[in-house]
C-alpha cells in the first residue's frame, strides 16, 4: 500500500529524505502526550478537591485513575500497529459501535433518567462517547479518495450526513443532546476542513434555519427547552432550570483574579454547585484559582490543539489528515461548549470538559483519540 503526501505546493516535490524540523527535534512528536499527561494530573487534582467534602464520592478520584490505567492499556495497543488499520477496518468499527448503541437502547442501565450505559461486572460502558470517534474514522474512511473540485454539492453528502444521523437518532433517543450536537459539529468542522459548494452551504443554511423552530417545538423534551429559556435568563426559574447556570456563574466570578485556593472553594464544597465533578469541573477550577488559573489551563488546550493540528498539516495522506482534524475537531467542540456552558455563554447541555471532568468512557475515549494522533504523528513514513 502506497501513500502520496498532500503537497499545497506542487513545485517542491515531497522527499521523505528531506530534513525537517521533526528530524532535527524528534521530541515534538510526542507534544501531545506530554500536554494530555499534565492535563490529567491537573484533573485528578482538581477533582480531588471537587469531592473532598462528600463522602459517596471520596473514591470518584480512584476510579478516574482505574480509568487512566485503561487509557494507557488502550493507547500501547493503539501505538502497535500503523494508522492505516483503521482506514481498513473503518466501516466495521462503525457498524460494532452502532451495535453498541442498539445494546444500550434494549439492555442500557438508567441513570438519572437516561439510558447511555452498558454494565458488565464492575464497569460501566458509554458507547455513545465512542461512537464520536467512531463516526470520525467513517469519515475519514469515506472522503479519504472522493474529490470534488468544486465542493461538495447536495448529492456528494446525501450517503454519509445518513451514516452520521443514524447514530445520531440514537444517541438523541437516550437521551443525551450533548453527545449528539458533538457528533453534528465534528461532521460540519470535517465538511468545512474540506471544501462546500457555496450554493450547497447557503442551501443547508437556510434549511437549518426553517428546521429549527420545528426541532424546538417537536424534538426537545421540556427540560431540555426549558434549559434553553433559562439561558437567555436563568433568573426566569432562579430556583429550578437556571439554578445550575447560576451557581456556576457565581463559582467562576468568585474565583477573580488569583482564586480562593486549592480546597477553599465554598460553592462546590457547600454543594450550592450540582454536578461539579463532571459537567461544571471548569467551575470548580475556576473558583479555586481563579482568572490566572483559568489562563494557563486555557492556554494548555490551545497548545494541545495547535500540536495536533500540526500533526494533521504534516499527514503523509488524506485519511490520515482528516483522521486527525476530526478528532481534533471533538476536543476543540468539548473544550468550546463546556467553558461557555458553565460560564452561562452557552446552554447548559452536559458536556464534559476532556481531561477534566469525571468519567471513565469519556477519559478513555479521549486518550484513545489522543493516541491516533501520536500513531500518525510517528508512523506516516512506515508503509
Amino acid at each position: 500500500m502506497t501513500y502520496t503526501t498532500i503537497d499545497h505546493r506542487p513545485e517542491e516535490p515531497f522527499r521523505p529524505d528531506s530534513p525537517g524540523y521533526e528530524e532535527n527535534f524528534p521530541w515534538i512528536k510526542w507534544v501531545p502526550l506530554f500536554l494530555e499527561v499534565v492535563l490529567l494530573a491537573i484533573g485528578i487534582f482538581n477533582l480531588l478537591s471537587a469531592t473532598a467534602v462528600e463522602d459517596k464520592s471520596m473514591g470518584l478520584w480512584k476510579n478516574q485513575i482505574v480509568s487512566i490505567g485503561l487509557g494507557v492499556l488502550a493507547t500501547a495497543v493503539i501505538l502497535i500497529p500503523h494508522y492505516s488499520t483503521f482506514s481498513r477496518l473503518a466501516y466495521a468499527i462503525y457498524a460494532g459501535n452502532i451495535g453498541l448503541l442498539l445494546v444500550v437502547l434494549a439492555f442500557g442501565k438508567t441513570t438519572l433518567g437516561a439510558k447511555r450505559w452498558i454494565s458488565f461486572g464492575g464497569l460501566s460502558l458509554q458507547p455513545s462517547e465512542l461512537m464520536k470517534l467512531s463516526v470520525v474514522i467513517f469519515l475519514a474512511k469515506y472522503f479519504e479518495r472522493i474529490n470534488v473540485p468544486g465542493g461538495f454539492r447536495l448529492k456528494d453528502l446525501a450517503l454519509p450526513t445518513l451514516f452520521v444521523l443514524i447514530p445520531v437518532a440514537m444517541i438523541l433517543v437516550q437521551p443525551d443532546l450533548g453527545t449528539a450536537m458533538i457528533i453534528c459539529l465534528v461532521y460540519g468542522s470535517m465538511l468545512l476542513f474540506q471544501k462546500i459548494n457555496p450554493r450547497t452551504l447557503l442551501i443547508l443554511a437556510t434549511v437549518a434555519g426553517f428546521a429549527a423552530p420545528i426541532i424546538y417545538n417537536t424534538g426537545l423534551k421540556p427540560y431540555q427547552k426549558q434549559r434553553l429559556v433559562s439561558f437567555i435568563d436563568p433568573m426566569s426559574d432562579p430556583k429550578g432550570s437556571g439554578y445550575n447556570s447560576i451557581q456556576s456563574m457565581i463559582a467562576v466570578g468568585s474565583g477573580q483574579l488569583s482564586g480562593k485556593g486549592y480546597r477553599k472553594g465554598t460553592q462546590s464544597h457547600l454543594n450550592f454547585l450540582p454536578e461539579h465533578h463532571t459537567d461544571f469541573i471548569f467551575s470548580v477550577f475556576s473558583e479555586e484559582w481563579g482568572f490566572a488559573g483559568c489562563v494557563g489551563l486555557l492556554v494548555l488546550y490551545v497548545f494541545f490543539l495547535s500540536s495536533g493540528m500540526s500533526v494533521a498539516y504534516q499527514s503523509n495522506d488524506k485519511f490520515a489528515m482528516l483522521l486527525a482534524f476530526g478528532i481534533l475537531s471533538i476536543f476543540f467542540w468539548h473544550i468550546f461548549i463546556n467553558m461557555g456552558m458553565v460560564m452561562g455563554m452557552l446552554p447548559i447541555v452536559g458536556v464534559p470538559l476532556p481531561f477534566m471532568s469525571y468519567g471513565g468512557s469519556a477519559i478513555l475515549t479521549a486518550m484513545c483519540g489522543v493516541a491516533i494522533i501520536l500513531n500518525i504523528a510517528n508512523k506516516k513514513y512506515m508503509f
